[in-house]
């Protein structure tokens, strides 16, 4: 492999243009990190802007991470074989032309459109730069490479929200996207002056293209079922849904919905068969089952699943809830939301300290408990008049919960597998956690979706705004993710429901307020599923261990921070 040193040999120190090479390289990986949680705090604004609905709003936020869960795994093998700078490079200018149509979108269909674009581009960029470092650096020093690759991802991941608030403040929305452009070229021209070309081993023969469909067809419509059940239904049809000109009735006996969670079903079950397939006739597959042979990866994996899912739903539903329900503007929101940052920051920083002592495992227990322990807190102070600096601090303790987790549940992961699969060990890994992303914003919006249906109308009954006026306010309250509140708030006694605008305003952030209580619980039951697989987790991980054939490089494997 072009530009490794051989496994066992000396470990000559990195030069200068190599550290700066991982300096460019984790700045892209941060761009594509930094996407995918600076959208939610300006949500609302966009909501308002172009007129997205409830569904609309959850597939801008979840899009993203499915294509890029979906392409993950055919972009690492194409990596290996194309090149992985090559292939750096053409994601980031896929990712910045998806940034600039998303920035130009003025209704639903181009924004998703174009958030499609820029998952494809990060796709790209991903297992490149992962890639690219695994071959640059080794031992002691491939330690410290991956100690800053964890500390870019936790600070892009953290600073996101506030990020977004600012931007969406003192510009507009469009700011969020348009800011990739010149990072992006910056990008561009230091990797093209920096880092060197890279190739891995490919010693079976043909492309897993069957593969590659079977995979993004089953993760693409197992998430789309979850998001549009709750409009389309579950099981009995409740809308017309229309895709390229095809329409499935409202009239007929089933929805759409289960037909898809089947067809996610079948797929994602010819996919298990036909990789096992590939690697029966030794063809190249796009995954390697035998890896979840070892504990410590198909545990890891597992537990890495489940707190994506719990983390982004917390991402979701927390925005909304703190412009819609409380009143905030995007920079407040922005600055509740950092309070994460201050967490994650300062565990960070101490986490190989506290894994010195306690071991990787262990640690990731720890933070895992301490997410745990603080969403449910949110749970418990979430009111319609609760202030933005009670919600904040349970926040830092989520944050360093987040940070000693994140830093150490790669690491542990990874230690066992060989370091000529440690790529794709790393691609699947992304994978499940970017499809885990996407799962935990269908489900909390699946799940602040239904609970305003049970949670408006008696609120509403209650500061007494009845009839059918309540059943409009709280219908247009429910698809429009709460953005109705701000606009009635805005609007005062010149609004539609006149001297009673004040008391519905309350009774609506009551209700939304209710209604996020529910979707957090539903986060920390994801997260306690996590803290139940790091808990196994820890049980399962003994000695390093090496598959029959192939020797781990447990220096590297077993230490760093890849989340």
């Amino acid at each position: 492999m072009t530009g490794e040193l051989p496994v066992g040999g000396a470990e000559a120190p990195p030069t200068r243009r190599q550290w700066l090479a991982l300096a460019v390289l984790a700045t892209g990986l941060g761009l594509i990190v930094l996407d995918g949680t600076i959208v939610g705090v300006a949500l609302p604004d966009i909501i308002r802007d172009i007129h997205l609905d409830l569904t609309d709003a959850q597939w801008v936020n979840s899009l993203y991470a499915v294509v890029l869960a979906a392409l993950l795994l055919a972009t690492g093998r194409l990596a290996d074989r194309w090149g992985r700078k090559r292939l750096f490079l053409a994601g980031l200018v896929v990712f910045v032309a998806g940034s600039i149509l998303a920035a130009a979108a003025h209704s639903a269909q181009p924004l998703i459109v174009a958030r499609a674009v820029q998952a494809v581009g990060a796709a790209l960029i991903m297992p490149s730069t992962l890639s690219t470092v695994n071959a640059t650096f080794r031992g002691r020093y491939r330690a410290a490479a991956f100690g800053v690759w964890g500390a870019v991802i936790s600070g892009a991941a953290a600073v996101g929200p506030l990020a977004g608030g600012a931007l969406t403040q003192w510009a507009s929305w469009h700011w969020i996207f348009l800011v990739n452009t010149p990072l992006g070229a910056i990008v561009l021209l230091a990797a093209l002056a920096t880092v060197d070309e890279t190739r891995g081993r490919i010693d079976r023969p043909g492309a897993d293209v069957d593969g590659a469909l079977l995979s993004g067809i089953g993760f693409g419509a197992l998430v789309f079922a979850v998001i549009e059940g709750p409009d389309l239904g579950w099981w009995r049809p409740k809308a017309d849904f229309t895709v390229f000109g095809w329409t499935w009735r409202a009239g007929g006996s089933v929805s759409i919905v289960p037909v898809l969670l089947a067809i996610a079903v079948v797929a994602l079950t010819l996919f298990v068969v036909w990789e096992r397939h590939r690697e029966k006739v030794r063809r190249s597959a796009l995954l390697d089952l035998k890896l979840f042979r070892l504990a410590t990866f198909s545990w890891g994996n597992t537990t890495a699943a489940m707190v994506a899912v719990g983390e982004f739903a917390v991402l979701f539903v927390l925005p909304l809830y703190l412009v819609n329900a409380l009143g905030l503007d995007v920079m407040q929101a922005g600055l509740v939301l950092a309070a994460m940052a201050v967490g994650a920051f300062g565990s960070g920083a101490t986490a190989r300290q506290v894994a010195g002592r306690l071991g990787s495992p262990a640690t990731v227990v720890l933070g895992l408990a301490l997410e745990v322990g603080s969403v449910l807190v949110l749970a418990l102070v979430v009111r319609g008049s609760t202030p933005g600096w009670v919600v904040a601090c349970p926040l830092v303790v989520y944050g360093l919960g987040l940070g000693l987790a994140s830093a150490q549940l790669t690491g542990t992961v990874l230690r066992d597998v060989p370091v000529d699969q440690s790529g794709q060990g790393s691609a699947t890994q992304s994978t499940l956690r970017q499809f885990g992303s996407a799962l935990g914003t269908a489900f909390a919006g699946a799940a602040l979706s239904m609970a305003l249906t049970l949670t408006l109308p008696p609120a509403l009954h209650s500061a007494g705004v009845t009839g059918g006026s309540a059943d409009s306010v709280a219908r247009a309250t429910r698809e429009s993710a709460g953005t109705t509140i701000a606009q009635l708030r805005a609007q005062g006694t010149a609004g539609p429901l006149g001297p009673h605008t004040q008391a519905a305003v309350d009774a609506l952030a009551s209700g939304f307020a209710d209604a996020t209580r529910w979707a957090l619980v539903v986060a920390a039951a994801f997260l306690v599923l996590g803290l139940g697989g790091a808990g196994r987790l820890r049980t399962r991980s003994g000695p390093p261990v090496a598959p029959a054939g192939a020797a781990p490089d447990r220096e590297s494997a077993g230490e760093g921070a890849l989340s």
